[in-house]
């Protein structure tokens, strides 16, 4: 992949991609896919078959899973080697996440500890720090936990009321606060806590260790879902941290723990992908024998449209989610070429690609929500049932849309990142948008040449990009600097971004692709892309008339409903055919293999 050209974050909106540039699955190596490989046996022979166990709260049986990973290097994947890991990259790393996401809510707890729990010192720490807490972290001799949520500080951390003071010697801070929702908290060993020094007005960020004096440990919540990993109530009562166990710089609490939620955002897509493709499979084995009206229900039309749809949109996920992840790769190497710390440069990649991440968080859980949705639904009544998977799945799906910011916080960044990085100059959004404004007024050119089957997509994704401007052009001309109180509007251009953005990445994967395989498969994979045109154009229709219609009038308001339905024509196409033919592939394979 040399010679590649490189978006900016964000920048995808102003500016075409080549197939050629971006990272596809198909793309692993024999090693990463050895590493996916022993995800795969640890969870299909220590995780899912101990499940039921894990859900009623047994910590000592979910400490030594985290022992039995350490053991796999599975907890290390991440980590540099000079601190026992295995030192590979963001792909590597999410290729291992999606893995795990087969896992329920162990991928929960997993997830949190490599993450969350464990990032923070590596990339925040002082070399003492690292040295002391990172190899056994890796090992799973430790296991991490994160503590940011206060019961008056949930989408507004900074407002949380736990604070530091320090002694009179100068030596520790004595700490005083309750944390909530802290996964791992039933088993953690380390803490990372958030809180504020006396008389600062931003919080700080702290390395906390379970056996401290006036560390308690709250009883494990009931949840809905995620039974299975622990979540406690952390109290903190005159503790004693000493100082040396501030993480980064006082006052930087905020943005360290923004920078950890950017990645905890795009790695939650990963499991969310990976716990898509297996809810996939189970219920194609399920309606593959479960037979009425004397054939197996998979061979009803119904059913079929239900399997093709939870496939499309699962594949739409896993190619954006790695094309993302290569971006960050890309950008963390490109850093370090220019002489920056790893750890400081794999943090500014993942920062400089925060829209991108909020984008897979947002559609990973949302396409994770609709898949399971639709598993218990062919399940029919046994899916209601505690008996079968689908069941877990669906409860532990729905916390991935409050995990790592709400979907709606998510929204939020996504457009205020955009537009604060035009404000700033990073991104030359005004260009664009001036000249889709001055196409509005142009005669359309309807005598345009045949177009080849991938420059046909290409033009479409332009469009969209095109109806997006268009919206956004005009409602920062109408709001000015209140543009941030028409949440409405923001939601619209949201989705209309995450959208195009998934239509791109799926599309740039097939591209990439055509000639690599043989014309039977290649169909499919167009099949699977006209089906998804077909079905966002209308959306990404009805998301700019929505917008247009609250704040437009007159000519303006005329000339912009026009320009969106031309921005968003798609051709017809038989969609039933073609969700027929997705599905009887997978039938006949008993398994997601798209």
């Amino acid at each position: 992949m040399t010679n590649k050209k490189v978006l900016k974050g964000g920048e995808f909106l102003i500016r075409e991609t080549e197939a050629q540039d971006i990272f596809i699955p198909e793309e692993f190596n024999e090693e990463q896919r050895m590493m996916a490989q022993t995800c795969k046996e640890f969870t299909d022979t220590q995780v899912n078959p101990n499940m039921d166990q894990l859900e009623k709260h047994d910590r000592e049986l979910l400490t030594k899973l985290f022992k039995d990973a350490g053991e796999l290097g599975l907890l290390g994947i991440s980590i540099p080697e000079e601190y026992d890991g295995f030192g590979q990259n963001f792909v590597t790393s999410m290729l291992t996440t999606e893995e795990m996401g087969k896992g329920y809510s162990f991928a929960v707890a997993f997830s949190a500890h490599v993450g969350i729990g464990t990032l923070p010192i590596l990339y925040y720490g002082t070399e003492e720090q690292k040295q002391k807490y990172i190899p056994k972290l890796a090992s799973g001799e430790l296991i991490g936990a994160y503590c940011l949520t206060e019961a008056e500080a949930g989408s507004d951390p900074n407002s949380g009321k736990a604070e530091a003071v320090l002694t009179d010697d100068g030596k520790f801070y004595n700490m005083n606060g309750v944390k909530i929702w802290i996964t791992n908290g039933g088993v953690a060993d380390i803490f990372i806590v958030f809180a504020k020094v006396k008389g600062d007005k931003n919080l700080s960020a702290f390395i906390i260790e379970k056996g401290w004096d006036g560390v308690g440990i709250g009883p494990d919540e009931e949840k809905m879902g995620i039974k299975g990993s622990t979540t406690i109530q952390l109290y903190l009562d005159d503790v004693k941290v000493p100082v040396e166990n501030m993480l980064g710089d006082q006052n930087a609490g905020f943005k360290i723990a923004l920078n950890i939620l950017n990645l905890g955002r795009i790695k939650l897509s990963g499991a969310t992908t990976g716990a898509a493709k297996a809810t996939i499979t189970n219920v194609l084995n399920y309606a593959n024998e479960r037979k009425q009206f004397g054939k197996a229900i998979s061979e009803f039309g119904a059913m079929k449209y239900k399997l093709s749809e939870m496939a499309i949109r699962t594949f739409a996920a896993e190619s954006l989610t790695y094309r993302a992840s290569q971006n960050i790769d890309d950008a963390i190497a490109s850093l370090i070429a220019e002489g920056m710390d790893k750890g400081k440069a794999s943090l500014e990649g993942i920062r400089q690609y925060a829209i991108e991440a909020s984008i897979a968080k947002v559609y990973g859980s949302e396409i994770l929500d609709y898949v399971v949705d639709e598993g218990v639904q062919i399940y029919g009544g046994m899916g209601y049932s505690a008996e079968t998977p689908v069941e877990r799945a669906y409860r532990d799906s729905r916390i991935n849309r409050i995990f790592e910011g709400t979907n709606e916080i998510n929204r939020m960044v996504t457009v205020g990142e955009l537009l604060k990085r035009g404000m700033k100059g990073e991104l030359d959004l005004i260009t664009p948008a001036k000249a889709v404004a001055g196409e509005l007024l142009a005669i359309p050119d309807f005598g345009a040449p045949s177009l080849g089957y991938f420059e046909t997509k290409h033009k479409i994704i332009s469009n969209f990009k095109k109806s997006i401007l268009m919206v956004a052009g005009a409602a920062l001309q109408k709001f000015m600097e209140k543009f941030a109180d028409e949440q409405e509007i923001i939601m619209n251009l949201a989705d209309m971004l995450i959208y195009t953005y998934a239509a791109e990445s799926m599309m740039l994967r097939i591209e990439k692709l055509d000639g690599k395989y043989g014309e039977e498969k290649m169909t499919l994979y167009k099949n699977m892309l006209d089906v998804y045109f077909y079905d966002i154009a209308p959306l990404m229709h009805k998301f700019g008339i929505d917008a247009v219609n609250s704040f437009a009038e007159g000519d303006e308001h005329m000339g912009m409903l026009m320009g969106m339905k031309r921005f968003t024509k798609v051709g017809g196409v038989n969609v039933v055919a073609l969700r027929r033919q997705i599905a009887d592939h997978m039938i006949e394979a008993n398994m997601y293999n798209l």
